[in-house]
């Protein structure tokens, strides 16, 4: 049975030199994270986690390394303010692997409490660190520490498989917190993001298997499709969102026919509206599984017509995708994208789609995002061979199987007009095989 403390007498039993395993956003726990920021002795403490989602000293403190596979706003802020924060580039199914590799001394998530059988649902997160929340509970050398907090929903995986939950015979430490999830303000859609939306659902089919992402085009595609004449559509989608939600409660998802996890959503974490967390808690109709299942590329080409949604800051007129940098400096991460983007690409029926404006404005000057090549210092997220279609405010431009000036015209055509000549003329540029830079 687990030693029962409170947060601070928790994160007292950690070394000054140590190792600390926490996973991505809504599955890190708030209490313990904020009582480790209390202290101010570190000397040695390495953390390996993504996406922050707690406010906590911990990562300002000296002695205090955090290493994130995918950065939010916090991390942001961090290495801002020069805190020691790096980031680890991985797709998202790479994360269980990265972290065994690491192999924390101290693993710790957020859960609820455990029911009659003694098992702790592990919430809104299954993500890359429960295979290795289950190998620190049962290694003597190593902790298990688990935040329990009745304000975090129930949620269920599939069979004793993937039970989703850990039993406390399992963990070393307890630690009992009144602590509810961090919510997600829903963006409010521009004229561009509705247009983007109407574009994106001309390629979702009813009966289709849905992957889709945060934000407000995502959430405008999930409006039009809960409003619109289809249905029967299946999710598999690493994010379950507020717009997942709403498919649901619109009766348009069915989850049969999608020929692998028939009959329920499948999802690795979730992430959205205090309405959403509510919604989940004892719904059996989502499944949370580990996201190397979810991720798998062949898993997602299982499915029944996938279609992928996904974003994107930046696109070359050869179909080089920029997502998770800016002018080089690291804004969110690799993540899941390419994890689907590279799964659809396996069967002919499902479609890949790439949502983003033609533009955005920096110091008053309007500047394309579909530009004719990348300067230097640029970061390719998704390779031009993976990209199927990108879908902007002004159309579609299906990529797969165009020659470089096909590709290169196609995405004049979607870009906003002041900027298509130039387009147009490093798309000339570029047949043949030549470069594009005149």
């Amino acid at each position: 049975m687990p030693i029962e403390l409170t947060a601070v007498q928790a994160a007292a039993r950690l070394a000054t030199d140590d190792t600390l395993g926490i996973p991505l956003g809504p599955g890190q726990p708030p209490a313990f994270l904020r009582a480790l920021g209390e202290r101010d002795d570190w000397t040695n403490l390495r953390v390996y986690g993504a996406l922050l989602a707690v406010g906590t000293e911990l990562f300002a403190r000296p002695g205090v390394r955090y290493l994130s596979g995918f950065y939010g706003p916090l991390e942001r802020a961090l290495r801002d303010s020069d805190a020691d924060v790096e980031f680890a580039p991985a797709d998202f199914r790479r994360f269980g692997p990265l972290l065994e590799r690491q192999s924390p001394r101290v693993m710790t998530t957020v859960a609820t409490p455990p029911d009659a059988d003694g098992w702790c649902s592990l919430a809104l997160h299954a993500g890359g660190t429960v295979n290795e929340l289950h190998r620190a509970g049962a290694d003597p050398d190593r902790w298990l520490i688990v935040e329990t907090s009745s304000a975090y929903p129930r949620t269920f995986g599939l069979g004793d498989e993937h039970r989703h939950a850990l039993h406390v015979d399992e963990i070393d430490i307890l630690v009992h917190s009144a602590d509810a999830p961090l919510s997600l303000p829903g963006a409010a859609p521009t004229q561009a993001d509705v247009a983007i939306a109407r574009h994106a659902v001309a390629f979702i089919r009813p009966g289709a298997t849905l992957q889709t992402g945060i934000g407000s085009i995502p959430s405008q595609i999930a409006a039009l499709l809960a409003e619109g004449d289809g249905g029967e559509y299946g999710l598999h989608s690493e994010m379950f969102t507020d717009g997942c939600m709403q498919l649901h409660r619109a009766g348009k998802v069915t989850n049969t026919g999608k020929g692998i996890y028939d009959g329920v959503s499948v999802t690795t974490f979730a992430f959205g509206s205090a309405d959403l967390y509510t919604w989940l808690d004892g719904n059996h109709d989502v499944a949370f599984l580990p996201v190397e299942i979810v991720n798998a590329p062949e898993v997602i080409a299982a499915n029944h017509e996938m279609v992928s949604i996904n974003g994107a800051l930046a696109i070359d007129i050869g179909g080089q995708v920029v997502a998770d940098t800016i002018d080089g400096n690291q804004f969110s991460g690799v993540g899941g994208a390419e994890d689907f983007v590279a799964g659809t690409g396996l069967e002919l029926s499902d479609r890949s789609l790439i949502c983003l404006p033609s533009t955005y404005e920096k110091n008053g000057q309007l500047h394309s995002r579909i530009v004719p090549w990348f300067g230097p210092g640029a970061v390719i997220t998704t390779p031009r061979h993976h990209v199927d279609v990108i879908v902007t405010e002004y159309g579609a431009a299906e990529l797969e199987g165009a020659t470089v000036r096909e590709r290169g015209e196609a995405l004049a055509a979607i870009a906003h007009p002041q900027f298509r000549d130039d387009l147009l003329a490093a798309a000339e540029r570029v047949s043949k095989g030549r470069s594009p830079v005149a």
